[in-house]
């Protein structure tokens, strides 16, 4: 492990770091009725980020449990599960995967496959570092956010509800990301 970049990041590290579902939130907006927006969020999330020596060149692999969709609203998350949208039955994770970032202006990119519904296409996610640090259990950690916007028909999410003319859902998601990272330690011989 070393701190000698290509980047100039203070703190940065090098290393696996396995990906907190504690305290990771990943998340979505979509527009119901084109009146308003619904909130929504994965409570079931694992992965794990390498940070390789040049920052990018790193790579993340996250899983993302279907079935854990949380809305606030029960019968609307049994939906959601069900052949109309994710078909968890069938599909019961969407994976990302991601090897190398690039720069786009002041962000950075992950050009990534997700993988939802057995469709894989890449999506592009703007991240940003939010920087690493000392845990109160002798451990480092490391935090991330990021963004993508994504066309659930793109992955055979093809729900066509339709109330006085007006779309039920959007085909436009918009993800958010915050992911907490803890560094692995070396296994002991």
């Amino acid at each position: 492990m070393s701190s000698a970049t290509a980047l100039d990041i203070p703190g940065y590290i090098a290393g696996t770091w396995d990906i907190d579902p504690a305290h990771t939130d990943v998340g979505f907006v979509v527009r119901h009725m084109v009146v308003t927006k619904v909130r929504g969020r994965f409570d079931e999330v694992k992965g794990e980020i390498v940070t390789a020596e040049n920052p990018l060149e790193s790579g993340v692999t996250i899983a993302i449990d279907l079935s854990s969709i949380s809305t606030n609203n029960k019968q609307r998350d049994d939906h959601l599960r069900s052949a109309d949208f994710f078909e968890v039955e069938t599909h019961p994770e969407m994976i990302y995967k991601a090897v190398g970032a690039r720069r786009d202006g002041d962000s950075f990119v992950l050009d990534g496959e997700l993988t939802l519904k057995g469709v894989t296409r890449t999506v592009p996610l703007t991240f940003e570092l939010n920087g690493f640090g000392a845990d109160p259990w002798g451990g480092t950690r490391a935090g991330f956010s990021a963004t993508a916007q994504i066309n659930r028909k793109d992955f055979n999410v093809n729900f066509d509800g339709v109330q006085n003319g007006i779309a039920v859902v959007a085909d436009k998601i918009d993800i958010h990301i915050e992911v907490e990272a803890v560094l692995r330690q070396p296994e002991s011989a």
